[in-house]
C-alpha cells in the first residue's frame, strides 16, 4: 500500500515538473518571438519617421489591450495574436523615443549601454530564480504597491511637463524606481513559473515583456540624462 503511494506521488510530482518545464518553454520561445517582431516594428517606425504623438496612441492602444484583451484570450489560440498585436504596437511606438535618443551625439551608446544592461539583468535575475527556485511570491505585494506608486507619479510628472512646468528631479525619479520595480518584477515573474504560480504561457510571456519593456526605456531616461550629448 504504501509503495503504491509512493509510485503516484513520484508521478504526480513528475507530471508537475514536466508541465511547468513546458510553461517555461513556451513562454521564452513567445517571449523571444515577441521581441524580435518588437525590433522590427520599432525599426519600420524609425524608417517612417513617426512622431511622437502616433507613438503616444500606439502605446495606449497596446495598454488597453493589456487591460481588456489580453486576460480574456490568453486560454485560446487568439491570445497569441493579442500578445504580438500589444508588443507590436508598443515596438512600433519605441521608434520615435530611439529617433530621439540616437540624435544626441552618443545616441548609439546610450542606446546599446541600455540594452546590454537591460538584457545582463533578465538573464541574471531569471538565471537565479531558475536556478535557485526560490519563491518569490512574497515581493508581489510590495511590487504591486510600487508601481501603483511610480505610475502615479510618472502621471504628475507628464502633466506638469504639459503645462509648461516640467520636473526632470522627479521625471529621473520615476525611471530609477521602475528600473529597480521591473528587475523585481522578472524575478517574481520567473520565480512564478519555476514554483507553478503561472501556468499560462501568455500571461507569462505578456508579463515578463513589459516587465523588458519598462526597464529598457527607464534606463534609456537615466543613460539618456546623465550621458547623453547633443552635438
Amino acid at each position: 500500500m504504501q509503495t503504491q503511494y509512493d509510485t503516484t506521488t513520484y508521478n504526480t510530482a513528475i507530471g508537475i515538473n514536466v508541465a511547468r518545464h513546458k510553461v517555461l518553454r513556451n513562454t521564452y520561445m513567445l517571449l523571444a518571438m515577441t521581441l524580435v517582431f518588437s525590433a522590427v516594428m520599432a525599426g519600420v517606425a524609425m524608417a517612417m519617421a513617426v512622431p511622437y504623438g502616433v507613438s503616444l496612441v500606439t502605446s495606449l492602444v497596446a495598454l488597453g489591450l493589456l487591460w481588456f484583451a489580453v486576460p480574456r484570450t490568453a486560454n485560446s489560440g487568439a491570445g497569441i495574436l493579442v500578445v504580438f498585436a500589444v508588443t507590436g504596437l508598443l515596438g512600433f511606438g519605441l521608434g520615435p523615443v530611439l529617433t530621439h535618443y540616437l540624435a544626441l551625439s552618443n545616441g548609439s551608446q546610450v542606446v546599446m549601454l541600455a540594452l546590454g544592461i537591460t538584457g545582463v539583468a533578465f538573464l541574471g535575475l531569471s538565471g537565479y530564480a531558475l536556478v535557485s527556485r526560490k519563491d518569490f511570491s512574497f515581493m508581489r505585494s510590495f511590487l504591486v504597491v510600487g508601481v501603483l506608486i511610480a505610475f502615479v507619479a510618472a502621471i504628475v510628472s507628464l502633466v506638469a511637463a504639459l503645462v509648461g512646468y516640467p520636473m526632470p528631479a522627479l521625471a529621473l525619479t520615476v525611471s530609477a524606481m521602475f528600473a529597480f520595480l521591473m528587475c523585481g518584477m522578472i524575478l517574481w515573474q520567473t520565480s512564478e513559473i519555476v514554483n507553478g504560480g503561472e501556468t499560462n504561457y501568455v500571461l507569462a510571456t505578456v508579463g515578463l515583456y513589459v516587465s523588458l519593456y519598462n526597464l529598457f526605456t527607464s534606463l534609456l531616461h537615466l543613460l539618456g540624462a546623465f550621458m547623453g550629448e547633443r552635438d
